[in-house]
């Protein structure tokens, strides 16, 4: 018999789930079958599989140690590089620095090399995360950026701290600024702006409309030209909406596409300064203007942070595009 008393990081999630993860090779039938029979219970109790648990809990396991295969110390994230840009941290959460290029997630191309892998890499070699010591929780993203686009990104040591700062952001309690190079100059210098958009799933790409379409989806966009100069413009945007490619779309819609975009843009503009082959986009600035409690990560309220090093904004005031 073995016995898992509940911690904090795995607190929240239903009875099934933490069996699957304590008892790794533990076959589905007879997880359910287990739960029925008594010979898995809560606080000495039979109890259901969709039961939530809380932090204190007691799991109780009357099934063969060969379920409990011990998982081995070698780690696939630990192939992750070492490098990581840190802009803040504390016991909570990190704020990073991600450059254009690098993966927020893995996917079918990139499975080692990613953002995440690299904290969980980090945080393992400083002692501060154990996948041994925890049965549902790894460190992860509590937002993400696409793997040509650089800014700052929000990873969570703990479920509470991404539990809050993922309620946050859907909340709209967090102020994020991105910085972008765009070809031309839009006719307003600073506005906020509303279009509709459709996302084409097959091509990954979206198509915008100044008027409401069947089945849209409504984006606005707020900006501010910063400077101009040699047929480019330096843009602050603030976003009100989160769609897919709203940066990138907007801009081009409105006759502006980012510089490097060539999804949206031009490459025969493109290559007229300089060629970029990634677009000319970065979240720069994080802001935590909480207007709720946010428990443990109530000391960010009010806090900013920005990336002084952004490689295409540098680049434009030394005249090097």
């Amino acid at each position: 018999m073995k016995s898992f008393t509940i911690a904090k990081n795995d607190a929240g999630q239903r009875l099934d789930k933490f069996i699957a993860k304590a008892a790794p090779t533990l076959p589905k039938n007879l997880l359910y079958k287990y739960i029925r029979l008594k010979r898995i219970k809560v606080n000495g109790k039979k109890s259901d599989i969709a039961f939530r648990l809380c932090e204190g809990d007691v799991v109780d396991f009357y099934i063969n140690d060969e379920f409990f295969e011990a998982k081995p110390d070698h780690y696939d994230f630990l192939k992750a590089p070492k490098s990581l840009d840190i802009l803040y941290e504390d016991e909570n959460i990190l704020l990073l620095d991600k450059k254009a290029g690098v993966l927020s997630h893995p996917d079918e191309g990139e499975y080692v090399d990613t953002l995440i892998t690299r904290v969980q890499r980090y945080l393992y070699e400083k002692g501060e995360y154990d996948p041994k010591q925890e049965h549902s929780f790894a460190p992860a993203l509590a937002n993400r950026i696409d793997r040509n686009t650089g800014g700052i990104v929000i990873a969570a040591k703990n479920a509470e701290a991404l539990r809050i700062m993922s309620e946050k952001i859907k909340n709209r309690e967090i102020d994020k600024r991105y910085l972008c190079l765009v070809i031309g100059c839009p006719k307003k210098k600073e506005a906020t702006l509303t279009a509709y958009m459709i996302k084409d799933e097959k091509k990954n790409k979206v198509r915008v409309y100044d008027h409401p379409v069947e089945g849209g989806k409504t984006m606005i966009t707020e900006y501010r030209v910063l400077d101009t100069k040699g047929g480019l413009s330096l843009i602050e945007v603030r976003l009100h909406t989160g769609r897919t490619h709203q940066i990138r779309a907007h801009f081009a819609f409105l006759g502006c596409p980012l510089l490097g975009d060539g999804k949206y843009g031009s490459n025969e503009l493109n290559k007229k300064f300089g060629g970029y082959k990634k677009q000319c986009l970065y979240s720069y600035r994080l802001g935590f203007p909480f207007e709720t409690d946010a428990g443990i990560l109530n000391n960010l309220t009010g806090k900013t942070f920005e990336v002084n090093d952004v490689w295409f904004r540098d680049a434009f005031y030394h005249n090097s595009l």
